[in-house]
């Protein structure tokens, strides 16, 4: 894709964005995306390994991924990162700021991606005339919340089989949402990234991938992942699902 295609594709408004029940502006009104719109900045547009944010940085803006992937992580004191969560097309990121006003860990690019931002003075102000955005931000955090819980669960409760599988299914979840394959997709983190977020070694991911492989579970070539047997994956980690609950 040329330069001039990708900026006409980043032109796209809210209203007009196939993302858009994905993101903030689900369930605002023509006229009330209109105006949120009017507000929105961008397109930015960065390389892989780019950093958007890190910890100090001032807090002004939510970020809406609308191409590519972002990871969300913090550095431990040897250097190794600990990564706290990755976000796809249609999903916020950012929200670590909110309570000191400056972030509180790194939010970087995992591929080639495009990112919008929604400076969160002038959403604040908006929500006093849009009950609706004001309800989906309390619900973009409430997301946050539970997806942090549910890491928590990963690390802490799951075999490492568990944990592969729990991310699979994660991700297969999330580009369902997005109308894509749910059996069929590319992962945009590396096996290092997937490692250093289930908290195991690189090793043991390459070696849980050939083992789902070789039991028929998926099909793995590089970055692409076909589930060939959604049930068995899911019966992976059906009692750590109904534990959770």
């Amino acid at each position: 894709m040329s330069q001039a295609q990708l900026a006409k594709q980043l032109k796209v408004s809210c209203e007009a964005c196939s993302l858009s029940e994905l993101c903030l502006p689900r369930g605002l009104t023509h006229d009330e995306l209109v105006k949120l719109d009017e507000y929105i900045e961008r397109p930015r547009s960065t390389d892989a390994n780019s950093i958007i944010y890190q910890p100090g940085d001032k807090f002004h803006a939510f970020y809406a991924v609308r191409t590519g992937g972002v990871k969300t992580y913090l550095t431990k004191k040897t250097g190794e990162q600990q990564i706290l969560g990755f976000h796809l097309p249609g999903e916020i990121f950012g929200l670590d700021g909110m309570e000191s006003s400056k972030h509180r860990c790194y939010a970087s690019t995992l591929e080639n991606t495009s990112y919008c931002a929604l400076p969160y003075d002038k959403l604040d102000n908006l929500c006093e005339v849009m009950p609706d955005l004001r309800h989906q931000i309390c619900h973009l955090v409430g997301h946050e919340l539970n997806a942090d819980h549910t890491h928590l669960l990963l690390l802490g409760q799951q075999t490492a089989h568990e944990r592969l599988a729990s991310f699979l299914l994660s991700i297969s979840k999330r580009f369902k949402r997005r109308g894509f394959s749910a059996t069929s997709f590319i992962l945009p983190m590396s096996r290092h990234d997937i490692a250093c977020y289930l908290g195991i070694a690189v090793e043991t991911v390459s070696r849980l991938f050939k083992s789902l492989q070789d039991s028929g579970v998926v099909q793995i070539n590089r970055k692409q992942v076909d589930i060939l047997d959604m049930e068995a994956l899911q019966n992976m980690v059906a009692n750590c699902e109904e534990d959770e609950g």
